[in-house]
């Protein structure tokens, strides 16, 4: 008789300066999810983060390098299990759903579920980070052809093949798009559920800024276009150096069909070299995008090399 695979579950729970929540966040976790791991990775906390969550119950450990994707990095680094639920540990997210987004993963076999977040109060959810957020999601959409509705939530529930493909390259809180378009770009099944998004327990602040980690994550969709899809992005490149030169040229073009001279010979010279250089984009693009498709195969036979949550074990 066989006897069927119990899932080896770790909880990740980044945490910096968050001594008045993790209490809450441990607790919740370890009454939803009692046959899991809890792990708390403190990211050089001055408070007294590590000792109130080593007094829950977890088990704690440390990231020297200051920034949420440095700890993601390391967790997914150091971890070994079948199935990794991470969450924040400041206690804004549902852990009594989480049964439920493993089920699911399980069920599917997916490999990745993201928590899509419902606000219960405006304190849950600041208004600037509401509309950030549609913004990046549709710009992320319009760019790859494909989205989640809450790009930059924290809870999600990945599995052992998807953590242990991802090259964590992110240093701060842009690391839910980078991990958001790895999923898309290896074209992974996926699935959202909703979940309650609570407001922060009293005592415990937030370390987003609005503008500043915003332009960081619009930066990094930028980055990630450029290098996962290089030919669309130095196409487009070449295509508007090709258009201002043709704008530059079109006076030449017709003073030399009316005279047979070629006024204005510095311009002509810009426009030549306009040219070129849209050219060499375009050739720069080709290239690139070959290389990629290297690249992708790559990691997508990392990412085959492990089984499918549920199949069978890992």
């Amino acid at each position: 008789m066989n006897v069927p695979h119990q899932p080896k579950i770790a909880v990740l729970l980044p945490c910096y300066n968050e001594d008045a929540a993790i209490t809450r966040t441990v607790a919740g976790f370890r009454a939803a999810l009692p046959e899991a791991r809890i792990y708390v990775y403190d990211n050089n906390s001055s408070d007294r983060t590590i000792e109130v969550a080593r007094a829950a119950g977890a088990m704690v450990r440390k990231e020297r390098i200051q920034g949420k994707g440095a700890v993601v990095r390391r967790m997914f680094a150091d971890i070994d299990a079948d199935i990794y639920v991470m969450a924040d540990g400041d206690a804004t997210y549902d852990a009594a759903a989480a049964p439920a987004l493993v089920a699911r993963m399980l069920d599917e076999q997916l490999d990745m579920v993201v928590g899509s977040r419902i606000g219960e109060a405006a304190a849950s959810y600041r208004r600037g980070h509401r509309i950030g957020n549609a913004l990046l999601t549709g710009m992320l959409a319009w760019l790859f052809g494909r989205s989640f509705t809450d790009i930059l939530s924290g809870y999600r529930v990945f599995s052992r093949r998807f953590v242990k493909s991802f090259p964590v390259l992110s240093m701060g809180f842009e690391i839910e798009t980078e991990i958001s378009v790895h999923a898309l770009e290896l074209k992974m099944p996926t699935a959202e559920v909703e979940t309650q998004y609570f407001a922060r327990p009293e005592g415990s602040m937030s370390k987003l800024s609005t503008y500043g980690d915003g332009w960081r994550i619009l930066n990094t969709i930028a980055t990630l276009y450029r290098m996962e899809r290089p030919l669309w992005y130095f196409g487009a490149i070449g295509g508007l150096l090709a258009i201002v030169a043709a704008i530059l040229a079109a006076p030449l073009a017709i003073a030399y069909a009316e005279t047979g001279l070629v006024p204005r010979f510095p311009t002509a010279i810009l426009v030549t070299g306009l040219m070129i250089l849209a050219a060499l984009s375009v050739f720069a693009g080709l290239i690139l995008d070959t290389v990629v498709r290297g690249r992708r195969e790559v990691r997508r036979l990392a990412y085959l090399a492990y089984p499918a949550p549920g199949g069978g074990g890992a």
